[in-house]
Order: structure tokens, then C-alpha cells, then sequence
């Protein structure tokens, strides 16, 4: 019998509580099937949390964040939350989340299902056999920086308009050298190689970037081989040739822009999980969320559409790296292998070549049954 895991799920908007609901049922697999016990508590986050109490994050949930092993979230965010105020717009509630937990770690992984390497854009040669990892900071840089925001520019006549926006990229030795750390740590685990992309070109607060990534690699890691790209390079080498690559590190604006990139290698953004990482809490575990890439997709909200198989292996990263369980990890990867080999397919993934249709908690049915064949 393992230890118990304290996991809180937010649902959140749009299809969140949709493949949700299948991860859950996950959950329960393996707490029936493998002697797992989790201690789950659910609550609200994004448009939810506005519309029950006027704030996409409560005070309440966010202590809540704080406490546990960990937190699964599905997706925030649609058109009818438009018209709020920018301080209160759902996705506040996960830039919260992401900050006050110190989350500075974004691991996304690209991944390319051998059944699914006709779905990419690029030729399947390019993408069969596509396993990649980008780790993202994600608590600093332009997204955080000050000074920021719209200002008058009344001392400058030429500005036709009068306002001026500014956002500020700032960053500090500590905080590269943990995210570089964070993607040494990986690429350990991996294929022993890291690049680290930045604009040392043209920005300042690139040089520091590559100077202080180097530093980590010199004293601490020598062993993992390190190479250095400018990210405008990189964008274009991921659409060339990402087989090349195996853990990428970079900053919060550019790992947003190379990982939606890296996404679509794939095929869908549907098959995207996520985690951020932070610093570890007393019990030795890291302060950790997990989240789909794909956003609340508000159109086929509550139509049985989505796909929950990102959602899925979302949990599957959260069994790897915050509750030590790689081979269950490992089971349930290899479960949405088995059903993607199978034909079995959701909208999104209904390609010239067919397969059978599904819905989102058909989906479901068929990775529990392929973990319950143990295939």
C-alpha cells in the first residue's frame, strides 16, 4: 500500500469539467486496481470561481493550493468572461495560482504518437518518434516584470494617440539558475542534452540567460551536454528538424511561443499535458500543478467532443514527479498508446485514414479498459 496522495482538482471552464470527469475515473482505477490512495478535494477556478464568488480564485482555494501534494486543473477561460475587468479575468486565477506557488519550472512535453504521425503538419519522417521536453520559467520575465502597463505619453508630440504601453522583461541570476537546474535534472533522465534558447543578440537580459545557464552547466552539470541557440533559431529548427533536440530550456515569452510551436508537431493540441514545478515542501515533494495544453475550447463545450486524453496524461506526470510512482506513470502512458494504436479517436483526432469514433467519455472507456487488459 502506498502513501496517500492529497491531490485538489479544479475543472474549471469549457471542457475542463469534461475530461475531468475521465480523469477521475483514472484515479479510481487505480486506487481500486493498484492500492493507491488519494485524498481529493474539488473546487473553482476561472470563469467558475467569478461567477460563484466574483474573483477567478478565492483566498480559500488558494490556501487549499498550498497544502496539498498536488493540483490538477482543467481549463479557464472563454468569450462570455470578455467583457470583465483584466483583473479578474479567469486566467488570473491561474497566473495566481502559478505565482503565489512559486511554480517557476513549465514542463511541457512533445510527444508524437506513432499512430498519430499523419496528423502533424509536418511529414511523418519529421515527427514519428518525436519526443522532446520544453521547460519553460514561468513566475518572472516580461510576463511579470515592472514596470508595466498603459501610461499617457503627454511629453512626446510625436506619439499620435498619446499612450504608451510598456512591459518589462526582467530577470535575476537565481531565477535561470533554477530553471536550468530543473532541465539538467531532466535531461539526466533523458538523453543527456539541453539547449538552452534565448536573444543574447539583441537583449541584455539574454546575455545574463546564456552567461548563468553556462555557469550551472560548468559547476554543476558537466556531464549533460549543452548547447546554446538564439529562440527566433530555434522556432525555425523545431519546424525543420526537432528531432534534434531533446530538453529545451528558455523563458517564460519564448517557452509560451516554442511550446504551442512544438505543440502542433504533434498533431493536436488535445494530447498535451503539462506540469509546473517549484521548490520542495517539507514531505520532499515539489509545489506542483498539472494542466492540458489545450485550453477551455468553449465551441464544443457540453457536446461529448473533447478529447481528455492531454487531461489524462497530465495525471500521468503528476504519478511521475510528485508522487514517485513512475511505473504507474509508465502503465497509463503506455494504456493511451495502446488505445491511439487501436483506432480509437475523438473529433479531433478523425483523420482521411478514419478510426473509431468515440466520445469524450468513450475515450475514457476504452484507456481504463486498456489498463484493466494491462496492454
Amino acid at each position: 500500500m502506498s502513501d496517500s496522495y492529497s491531490l485538489l482538482i479544479l475543472p474549471g471552464d469549457g471542457i475542463g469539467p469534461e475530461v475531468m470527469e475521465q480523469v477521475t475515473r483514472v484515479i479510481d482505477w487505480f486506487q481500486a486496481n493498484r492500492g493507491m490512495s488519494f485524498d481529493i478535494s474539488t473546487d473553482l477556478v476561472g470563469g467558475a470561481a467569478y461567477d460563484a464568488h466574483g474573483t477567478p480564485l478565492t483566498d480559500a482555494t488558494m490556501a487549499k493550493a498550498q497544502e496539498v501534494d498536488a493540483v490538477l486543473l482543467g481549463a479557464v477561460g472563454g468569450p462570455k468572461y470578455d467583457v470583465l475587468d483584466f483583473s479578474v479575468k479567469p486566467e488570473r486565477g491561474l497566473l495566481r495560482l502559478r505565482k503565489e506557488m512559486d511554480l517557476f519550472a513549465n514542463l511541457r512535453p512533445a510527444q508524437c504518437f506513432d499512430a498519430l504521425a499523419d496528423f502533424s503538419s509536418l511529414k511523418r519522417e519529421v515527427v514519428a518518434g518525436l519526443d522532446i521536453l520544453i521547460v519553460r520559467e514561468l513566475t518572472s520575465g516580461v510576463y511579470f516584470g515592472e514596470p508595466r502597463g498603459i501610461h499617457a505619453d503627454d511629453n512626446n508630440p510625436e506619439n499620435e494617440g498619446g499612450r504608451v504601453g510598456i512591459n518589462t522583461q526582467r530577470y535575476t541570476s537565481g531565477e535561470i539558475r533554477r530553471a536550468a537546474r530543473s532541465a539538467f535534472e531532466l535531461a539526466r533522465k533523458r538523453s543527456n542534452k539541453v539547449c538552452s534558447m534565448e536573444k543574447a543578440n539583441v537583449m541584455e537580459s539574454g546575455i545574463l540567460w546564456r552567461e548563468e545557464v553556462q555557469w550551472v552547466h560548468d559547476n554543476e552539470y558537466p556531464d549533460v551536454e549543452l548547447t546554446h541557440m538564439y529562440a527566433d533559431n530555434g522556432a525555425m529548427q523545431l519546424v525543420r528538424n526537432p528531432k534534434q533536440f531533446d530538453v529545451i530550456v528558455t523563458d517564460n515569452l519564448f517557452g509560451d511561443l516554442l511550446s504551442d510551436a512544438a505543440a502542433m508537431l504533434t498533431g493536436s493540441l488535445g494530447m498535451l499535458p503539462s506540469a509546473s514545478l517549484g521548490a520542495p515542501m517539507e514531505n520532499g515533494r515539489p509545489k506542483a500543478m498539472y494542466e492540458p495544453v489545450h485550453g477551455s475550447a468553449p465551441d464544443i463545450a457540453g457536446q461529448g467532443k473533447a478529447n481528455p486524453i492531454a487531461c489524462i496524461l497530465s495525471f500521468a506526470m503528476a504519478l511521475r514527479y510528485s508522487f514517485d510512482e513512475g511505473e504507474a506513470a509508465a502503465e497509463l502512458e503506455r494504456a493511451v498508446e495502446q488505445v491511439l494504436a487501436d483506432g480509437v479517436r475523438t473529433a479531433d483526432l478523425m483523420g482521411p485514414e478514419g478510426g473509431v469514433p468515440v466520445s469524450t467519455s468513450g475515450m475514457g472507456d476504452a484507456v481504463l479498459a486498456a489498463l484493466s487488459a494491462g496492454r
